[in-house]
């Protein structure tokens, strides 16, 4: 099987992945809204920035890697699939999260983590999804040094942003007693 030529599938792509980021955007910002209207407090909010950035570059950079000549291999379904299970995976969090989830860390004082849906199972499934999507991605067009790079500065992204989300969620859990 030829892989599908990569520039009508990267402008599909790249559009899907504007839709659901400004989805994603309107959503968290409307919850943040309800979340402080009922006392929340944003943590951790120093390190927002380096996900701003990343989000932002990383479609440039695949953009980029194709003009340069990157081209998907024989491999490219398997992304795909993967790309997909990270849709799922994304789908679950925000669904078991509901109001509660956005894309800063906002906790509810007095109000334990989330332990139903996904969350039974994974601590951080949303995580799990981008991490997924930023190897899964570049990899169906060819460009895997994207999906190095994405991965890498994600992965010292998260090294940040998870034990500061960890934290404020075990103290806003803890107000409770």
């Amino acid at each position: 099987m030829n892989p599908p030529l990569p520039w009508r599938w990267l402008a599909i792509y790249l559009a899907v992945l504007a839709v659901e980021r400004v989805g994603e955007l309107a959503l968290s910002r409307r919850n943040v809204r309800r979340l402080r209207a009922r006392g929340a407090r944003e943590v951790g909010a120093g390190h927002f920035w380096l996900f701003v950035v990343l989000h932002a570059l990383y479609p440039l950079a695949l953009v980029l890697e194709v003009v340069r000549g990157a081209r998907p291999g024989p491999g490219w379904p398997l992304w795909l699939a993967l790309w997909l299970v990270a849709q799922a995976l994304r789908v679950a969090a925000v669904a078991a999260l509901g109001e509660r989830w956005n894309v800063r860390i906002v906790v509810l004082p007095g109000v334990p983590p989330v332990q139903r849906g996904i969350y039974r199972w994974l601590a951080h499934p949303n995580y799990l999804a981008v991490a997924l999507e930023f190897v899964s991605a570049p990899l169906m067009f060819g460009a895997w040094r994207t999906a190095l790079a994405g991965s890498l500065l994600n992965a010292g992204a998260l090294a940040v942003r998870i034990p500061a989300e960890e934290r404020a969620l075990r103290e806003a859990g803890e107000a409770q007693a």
